[in-house]
């Protein structure tokens, strides 16, 4: 099975020290964020976890202690965009996380590390010049050390629409022309672009929309061959593996505007206050009422096909 950690949060980058208890202690506690009495434990046995995902836009406070994730097969998507503290304001500097970005490569390879350039969105600010300067730059500095570039444009969530009103829609014709452009680029520095839950008809030469964190794609990156159950996406058409988050929502500190994890700074504030490193939950505690089941947890290898004993 794929153990998620960062569809809710970030936790390489605010709750790293939790994480290294969790594996110690061999368990997590997740509440459902839909049924809040409803409690799902997690081994964190890698004899049941195939892969733990990451997703963070600064794994830099993990990266000291990998060490207590070599027994795990682990393939991070590190966020970097370019936008500025009106829009990302606790987001490290883009210098910062091209660094880190590097170092991961180095330490896990670079099939098993994707960057990610989203969500892309316009304003007078940030229009089409600046993305195509901003991601050459970025691509160039990244060249080498991996071999995936995730891509996607803004969805104006009712509470993105709140938190951001200036952004707008990028229409379909622009989009067509960014994901050429980039695509382009993408190809001068070894990459690929994945589009992240778009139109496939924005696919082309150096671009698919076969999604961003598949079987596929795990396959190529470890050597192996998965056969995962039939799953529920997490948004429709979307076939990527995106189950199983240890996360929570409202806790990220980053505070980007476009966030969709957050429904305000202020309750992500109050939730981090609630967060016990020591504590088997990310936040808070078992509470009287609290129904507690084990996840269903197995091997999707198939053993016959996998370079893996």
């Amino acid at each position: 099975m794929i153990l998620n950690t960062g569809s809710r949060t970030d936790i390489p980058a605010f709750f790293t020290p939790w994480l290294l208890n969790r594996i110690r202690e061999g368990y997590v506690l997740v509440r459902s964020p839909y049924r809040p009495d409803l409690v799902t434990r997690y081994r964190l046995d890698p004899r049941a976890v195939d892969v733990m995902m990451f997703c963070s836009k600064d794994p830099a406070p993990l990266l000291p202690h990998l060490d207590a994730l070599s027994p795990f097969r682990t393939y991070w998507h590190v966020t970097i965009t370019p936008y500025g503290k009106d829009v990302e304001p606790r987001v490290p500097p883009v210098p910062a996380v091209l660094e880190t970005f590097r170092q991961l490569s180095r330490a896990m390879g670079t099939k098993a590390v994707a960057w990610r350039y989203d969500p892309i969105f316009l304003t007078e600010q940030y229009d089409r010049a600046f993305h195509i300067r901003a991601f050459s730059r970025m691509a160039e500095a990244l060249a080498g050390y991996t071999h995936s570039c995730v891509i996607s444009f803004i969805d104006l969530y009712e509470k993105t629409r709140r938190n951001f009103p200036e952004a707008r829609t990028v229409p379909f014709a622009v989009q067509k022309d960014l994901v050429r452009a980039l695509a382009g680029i993408a190809g001068r520095c070894g990459m690929r672009i994945h589009l992240c839950h778009e139109a496939a008809a924005l696919a082309g030469p150096g671009v698919d929309a076969d999604g961003c964190f598949t079987a596929e794609i795990l396959d190529a990156a470890f050597g192996f061959h998965l056969q995962p159950p039939a799953h529920k996406a997490a948004r429709k058409g979307c076939p990527c593996l995106l189950g199983s988050d240890i996360g929570a929502y409202n806790t990220c500190l980053h505070g980007c505007r476009y966030c969709y994890a957050n429904y305000d700074s202020r309750l992500a504030a109050a939730n981090r206050r609630r967060h016990d490193p020591a504590s088997p939950f990310l936040i808070g505690r078992l509470q009287p009422g609290d129904t507690v089941h084990d996840a269903v947890q197995e091997s999707w290898l198939d053993r016959q096909l996998s370079l893996f004993p």
